[in-house]
């Protein structure tokens, strides 16, 4: 990739922002003057021990695209206008009560419920419910460069930029004191379930003022406030995080008074922590976990389809990879059965695009998606490349539910790869934002993945493969395809639900042709719990809400 390609200068973080932000954490624990370590057995007096995986940058799910500040910390802090039923998977009521949508598709107008309380916390006490002006500030500050907040923390809103928000959303308006209207600059097919998502978040604007008044304005995302049924008690950067329940929640106060989430790398693995008592829920498991697991009498293990992709980008820029040819013969000389029983043990599935199985759009095409290591070198030779090929890869370290083991997955490809005489040298990823990783000059493939947050196709397709993510850098492959694009735009559009699903064959066809990414496998989500503990619940999104938990038994 041409490292002096030219981006939007607002979405480049900046270090100094990101130290920053992780000092103004740091800070949270003096400010509240708390104990340096969770107490387990007080906490399971009152509450549970959630073992998570990833690190936490930020408590505001507006300023990532993934981790467990959306999955898990934004469904018990926060709230939004939308939520998707668990059943249906549609659009149902949060803190919007009633919507109505003009014949244009292009107005949305959403009434509020009264009487709907922002959390009291020891760094603030609000003076009025939430109204209008709250849902106004929150997407303002996504959307307007003018706002305030736009810049605090970086300017950065990658899961929203993905989305092309910016230019997306024309307006949002106070129309009265529980009446707010969105104005697009066109139809949005999408609109209701991205607003339903755990990045859709409603602040409080009061809380923002004071903020302002005191010169503590990064304080929005690093001591949270919203309506949700917990609050953040204390915190202890790459230890834990407390939650208190909010006795005042307008949808039905918590069963338990208290979560903590362990997310402490130090000592034992999460395993052996749930194993042994440490904690009492594991959030997704690894595949080669789960056969100790299910040998353990008092931990329950669930799963649930999930709506996740494992895949490589690859940088289109690169010499080799700009050839078509050579990325339709990686494609061919990837064992993906291979993978899912030395990766997946059985529990995954072979992706035949980007699109999980669950996608009401999904296509599959077992033609292009195959093993097939002869056809891979005859297309090496049609490219010129019969003498081989170096390439570097980049391999995260983390598991993710989409590919339980990345190490072991990447040296699988490069064993493939290096039977048709494509050498790859592993580069192992460190802890860095997408924006961040795509910008990297020495990464030809991208061993990667993505996790939907809706149903909607548009929510894969446009976040990873537009032109505008392009732009934004965040398309690791560096791919821009108009027809692509006027695709998604159409499938947006368009009222009949049979053309849309017409519109996204299309687009799914036209990725495997081309093989900008090439699609891996699809994994399912595990949750393993102590079974003390009764209503957990799981959804295809991995949201994990807490406020349904209560302990059972000793």
């Amino acid at each position: 990739m041409n490292s002096e390609r030219q981006r939007p200068l607002r979405l480049v973080f900046d270090m100094k922002i990101l130290l920053k932000l992780a000092l103004s954490i740091c800070a949270l624990n003096l400010l509240t003057g708390c104990e340096k370590t969770a107490d387990q057995n007080k906490v399971r007096q009152s509450g549970f021990v959630y073992c998570g995986q990833g690190s936490l940058s930020t408590f505001n799910p507006q300023l990532v695209d993934s981790g467990i500040t959306v999955d898990v910390l934004s469904p018990q802090i926060y709230n939004t206008l939308l939520t998707l039923d668990s059943e249906t998977l549609k659009p149902v009521p949060s803190l919007a009560k009633s919507w109505h949508v003009n014949q244009a598709g292009t107005e949305y107008t959403f009434d509020l419920r009264h009487d709907i309380p922002f959390q009291t916390t020891s760094w603030f006490t609000p003076s009025r419910t939430m109204n209008a002006a709250d849902v106004v500030f929150s997407f303002r500050r996504i959307i307007d460069a003018n706002n305030p907040y736009h810049y605090v923390h970086g300017g950065v809103y990658p899961w929203f930029t993905g989305l092309d928000f910016q230019n997306m959303l024309l307006s949002v308006k106070a129309v009265d004191k529980y009446t707010v209207k969105f104005t697009l600059n066109h139809p949005n097919n999408s609109f209701l379930e991205n607003l339903a998502t755990p990045h859709a978040v409603v602040l409080s604007k009061e809380y923002a003022n004071k903020l302002q008044r005191n010169g503590e304005k990064e304080h929005l995302d690093t001591h949270p406030v919203g309506t949700g049924p917990f609050y953040l008690s204390d915190y202890e950067i790459n230890d834990y995080v407390r939650l208190k329940r909010n006795n005042h929640y307008w949808d039905g106060v918590a069963k338990m008074q208290q979560v903590v989430l362990n997310i402490s790398q130090r000592g034992t693995g999460s395993l052996a922590k749930l194993l042994s008592g440490e904690c009492d829920v594991l959030n997704a498991p690894i595949a080669s976990q789960l056969p100790t697991i299910k040998r353990h009498k008092h931990i329950a293990l669930t799963s649930k389809p999930a709506m996740n992709v494992a895949f490589l980008a690859l940088n289109t820029a690169k010499n080799g990879l700009d050839d078509v040819r050579v990325r339709k013969a990686i494609s061919y000389a990837i064992n993906r059965q291979n993978i899912l029983d030395s990766v997946f043990y059985g529990t995954g599935s072979i992706a035949y695009n980007i699109l999980p199985p669950t996608s009401w759009a999904y296509n599959r095409d077992s033609s292009q998606i195959r093993f097939d290591r002869n056809y891979a070198l005859a297309l090496l030779r049609a490219a010129g490349f019969e003498h081989g090929l170096e390439l570097t890869m980049s391999v995260p370290a983390a598991p993710r539910r989409y590919d339980p083991s990345p190490r072991k997955t990447a040296e699988l490809i490069q064993s493939n790869l290096a039977d048709v005489g494509i050498t790859v040298t592993l580069v192992p990823e460190e802890r860095l934002t997408r924006n961040e990783l795509a910008a990297r000059d020495d990464i030809d493939i991208y061993l990667t993945g993505w996790e939907g947050t809706t149903t909607d196709p548009d929510s894969f397709l446009r976040p990873l493969l537009s032109c505008d993510a392009n732009k934004a850098g965040l398309n690791y492959s560096m791919w821009c395809n108009k027809d692509f694009d006027f695709i998604l735009d159409l499938a947006l559009e368009v009222t009949r639900p049979r053309y849309r699903l017409n519109l996204y064959k299309q687009a799914q066809n036209i990725l495997n042709q081309e093989f900008p990414l090439i699609p891996l496998a699809h994994g399912k989500q595990f949750n393993a719990y102590n079974d003390s503990l009764s209503g957990i619940q799981m959804t295809p999104f991995n949201l994990q809400p807490f406020n349904t938990v209560e302990r059972v038994k000793n």
